[in-house]
């Protein structure tokens, strides 16, 4: 798990193993053992590496899979990944519940549905609303 990640945040943000570890403070032999499985990071490193690449120590440490692509890299710290879900035939959507309960969602809790050519996101509409707000009275000003 660990060492997969170390070497998929390594590669995606285009890192060399030494360039990771000057950023750490540590010798790149060190490093490469951590990508190897040989050793693994005590905390304190653990959390430079976590914060270097912007993600959790806990995202570090789990490997998540989508389903068609396999492993995916740990999710940018504050983002969250909870899996697919299908599209209902009248165009329903169930949210997985662990991502309810992170979230605090419940039945009846009002949502904006925002789209781009990517894909869709759920807002919070009392967010949304009120950055609206702050946003027109910016332009008024």
């Amino acid at each position: 798990m660990l060492k997969e990640n170390l070497v998929m945040l390594r590669k995606l943000n285009g890192y060399s193993q030494e360039q990771i570890a000057e950023k750490i403070d540590i010798s790149r032999q060190a490093y490469a053992k951590w990508e190897s499985g040989a050793t693994v990071p005590d905390i304190e490193k653990a959390a430079r590496l976590a914060e270097v690449y912007g993600v959790t120590v806990d995202g570090l440490l789990k490997t998540e899979t989508a389903e068609g692509i396999g492993t995916i890299p740990p999710a940018p710290r504050g983002k969250n990944i909870w899996g697919s879900v299908m599209l209902g035939d009248r165009g329903q959507i169930i949210i997985p519940k662990t991502a309810r309960d992170h979230l605090g969602l419940k039945g009846g809790e009002r949502l904006i549905v925002a789209t781009d050519e990517h894909g869709v996101a759920l807002i919070f509409a009392d967010y949304f609303e009120g950055k609206m707000r702050e946003l027109m009275e910016k332009i008024s000003e």
